[in-house]
């Protein structure tokens, strides 16, 4: 069990962390046909030998993507997942030693593998992703000690599954015992929860969901935006966040709605991590005390910034970089009371 050290960390995060390699190859087709859950499937003939022109391997995982945010942004940041004692887990933590994410509550399983990600793109640009789940499903109460909660500011709390799920009540509940600050982007089990996932949102202080995890939650189709923000402001005491992709973003404190759309990034090479990049940015400027505005202009320009790189945490911006990197970002304020 991981045991507790004194030192005071400002943020830590709690989740997955992965190896990820990403291919590139001409060869791939896309497909249309209703087979496909989102109407389209990258193919390739069975039974060939598939060139592949490009290769490239990072870390991921919502943990350690959102570490290296908080890292680069100059807080002390600590996080907690579960690796293989392989090669896998020895990247990750490499990478999170080379950005100064403290590795004293990452646990090494002796038995799963660290979980891994092939991250396949087709010529039109899109990708499909091959999950491992690996070790960072088995994370569990006998790994850590909850009481280093008594020794951060903040938490950054995302998906949760398999064993490590019975973690997520435990932590949570525990987190506000403490005073601790609670920034909470749930995955599938979490969500799968449905209305009993709602009593907790109430210990949240910053919520993010994209919109089709807002409408699955709600039960209120995302494009009804009123209405789904009805029910979030009335279950999240603090702020809630809905990403809407190339649309932008809706945030709400429940008394103020605050509307924007995206900054254009110079270049465009992978998606994987916007989200997580946006999350953190968003939190890092809060948690300075700047205001929405600022958060969503920081998250915004962080997004942007991982679009351009390779690797789910490669393009995160440091201390030193505006948060108006790429521009401004257009925000309608609402006032709601």
């Amino acid at each position: 069990m991981l045991q507790v050290l004194c030192f005071m960390y400002d943020i830590i995060t709690i989740g997955s962390a992965t190896r990820d390699v990403y291919l590139e190859s001409s060869a791939l087709k896309v497909v249309e046909d209703k087979k496909f859950e989102t109407g389209k499937g990258i193919c390739v003939s069975e039974g060939s030998k598939v060139e592949v022109e490009n290769l490239f391997f990072t870390t991921g995982g919502d943990a350690v993507n959102n570490a290296v945010t908080f890292a680069q942004q100059g807080f002390n940041t600590g996080i907690i997942c579960k690796v293989g004692e392989d090669f896998g887990g020895e990247m990750i933590e490499q990478r999170l030693n080379d950005v100064g994410v403290s590795a004293e509550f990452i646990v090494a399983d002796q038995i799963h593998k660290t979980a891994y990600s092939t991250v396949i793109h087709s010529p039109s640009g899109e990708r499909s992703i091959f999950v491992y789940r690996g070790a960072t499903s088995y994370l569990t109460d006998k790994d850590i000690n909850l009481d280093f909660l008594r020794k951060t500011k903040w938490i950054y709390l995302t998906h949760l599954g398999q064993e490590s799920a019975k973690l997520f009540e435990p932590i949570l509940k525990e987190a506000k015992k403490h005073g601790v600050k609670i920034a909470f982007n749930p995955g599938s089990t979490q969500l799968e929860m449905g209305h009993k996932l709602v009593p907790f949102l109430k210990h949240v202080d910053i919520l993010f969901l994209n919109q089709e995890e807002a409408s699955y939650l709600t039960g209120v189709d995302f494009k009804k935006e009123d209405k789904l923000f009805e029910k979030l402001d009335d279950w999240v005491f603090g702020i809630a966040v809905m990403t809407k992709g190339p649309e932008g973003v809706i945030v709400s404190d429940g008394k103020t709605r605050w509307e924007a759309g995206i900054v254009k990034e110079p270049k465009f090479v992978d998606r994987t991590g916007a989200g997580d990049a946006f999350g953190s940015g968003f939190t890092c400027a809060i948690m300075r005390g700047l205001s929405v505005e600022d958060a969503i202009q920081l998250g915004t320009t962080n997004s942007a910034s991982v679009l351009g790189e390779w690797g789910a945490n490669m393009g995160v911006l440091t201390r030193q970089d505006s948060i108006d990197k790429f521009g401004k970002v257009s925000i309608i304020k609402t006032r709601l009371v």
